[in-house]
């Protein structure tokens, strides 16, 4: 370790675990670049990218030069993107059956109506799978009997004419549906439905696989501890964000984060904790939350924006799940105030672009205010001393609204 003890930070880890997402890493590679030399050239600072060196996960090398201070970053993403990809690998019947799973689960546990106390943007966003869905098999079924009804009306003898009929209206409603789910890259259904059907199989509760992963991505952090850094910086994006809880719960209960190691940060970005604490299964997440609220060594910053509708925009996730203990300390729940921080007509380019607004904390701002996932990555300042005399946001929701607060033991 070169700087513990010191306000400054030459060198740092950031582990990143991104949401819900199959696409390949390199994406996140070249969306820091582009970015990157966005704010720089914006607020005035230098930064550049370059190949990472060596093993581990798949990553990238960070320079910046801020505050004329000179800092190393090393990036890593810690993937779980082939998880995600064998849970989309469903028939589109069965992706239907997905959605009424999923529905009965959210609106028999009570958790939608609560859901939606809080914030109505995300569970509009959950919803809309379930509509576009819906939609798509009425105008699957409408068109496969007007071809039904084209082909009985033929001079055909009965009733060859009928049967041929059905299979001509089945087949026409079958195309129909699979023209829909393979351009899916412009209606987003099947990929939101099997994120929400993801968290809802299992209540609220990690599949094996996953917590086998997170295991593996709970060594990549603790090994990361022990390197010669100034900060370990965790970064939970989206769904990220819980898992990230869970994993560093986990490692704090094994004293597995060293009192004399780097300082130890996480920041996480437009969660959505409350879509799986709100379920019936999720006890270790909600133990997971109380237990990390807690940490004195631990510094958790949770960002969120209002503009952002699949985020529960600065919702206390401790709070609001029903766990927050006494003394509670994290995190500390502020907004990257989207309206403010980008320009009105850039504003007005993304508003309705919900994915792409869901990432905006991993771009650039036009007028960044005390948030810039730039510096706060590659900068000269921990994520501590950045947010010390920080208050949380006026706006901020953390009022108890979980149907269930146990934990488990």
């Amino acid at each position: 370790m070169t700087n513990a003890q010191s306000n400054r930070v030459t060198k740092r880890r950031v582990l990143y675990i991104p949401g819900y997402d199959p696409i390949h890493p390199r994406r996140y590679r070249e969306l820091y670049r582009t970015e990157s030399s966005k704010q720089a050239q914006i607020s005035g600072y230098r930064i550049s990218q370059s190949p990472k060196t060596g093993s581990g996960p798949y990553g990238w090398h960070v320079t910046g030069d801020i505050d004329g201070c000179h800092v190393a970053a090393d990036i890593d993403v810690l993937l779980w993107s082939d998880i995600v990809r064998d849970s989309m690998e469903t028939s589109v019947a069965a992706t239907y059956w997905q959605l009424a799973r999923t529905a009965w689960t959210y609106i028999s546990t009570g958790a939608l109506r609560r859901l939606m106390w809080m914030r109505k943007g995300p569970v509009i966003a959950a919803l809309y799978p379930v509509g576009m869905l819906l939609l798509q098999l009425l105008v699957a079924y409408v068109l496969g009997t007007l071809l039904a009804g084209l082909v009985r009306s033929l001079p055909l003898p009965s009733p060859v004419g009928d049967i041929i009929g059905v299979v001509a209206g089945i087949i026409m409603g079958v195309a129909v549906l699979h023209w829909f789910r393979k351009k899916d890259n412009k209606f987003f259904a099947y990929y939101l439905m099997h994120d929400y059907a993801f968290s809802a199989r299992w209540r609220g509760a990690n599949p094996a696989a996953l917590e086998t992963r997170m295991t593996e991505f709970g060594d990549t952090i603790a090994q990361a501890l022990t390197d010669d850094v100034d900060e370990v910086l965790v970064v939970g994006h989206s769904s990220g964000a819980h898992l990230a809880v869970s994993i560093l719960a986990d490692l704090y209960r094994a004293d597995r984060v060293p009192h004399d190691g780097p300082r130890l940060a996480f920041l996480s970005l437009g969660q959505v904790v409350p879509m799986m604490s709100f379920l019936p299964d999720a006890q270790r997440l909600r133990g997971d939350l109380a237990y990390l609220s807690l940490r004195d060594d631990l510094t958790w910053v949770d960002v969120t924006a209002p503009g952002d509708g699949c985020a529960f925009a600065l919702c206390d996730p401790v709070a609001v799940s029903g766990v927050a203990p006494e003394g509670q300390k994290w995190p500390l729940v502020i907004s990257a105030a989207f309206t403010q921080s980008l320009l009105p007509e850039t504003w007005k380019a993304l508003r309705w672009r919900f994915f792409r607004l869901h990432f905006q904390y991993l771009c650039a701002f036009d007028q960044p205010k005390d948030y810039d996932y730039f510096q706060i990555t590659a900068g000269p300042v921990t994520l501590a001393d950045r947010y010390r005399n920080r208050q949380p946001s006026k706006s901020r929701i953390d009022i108890p609204a979980s149907k269930y607060t146990d934990v488990a033991l």
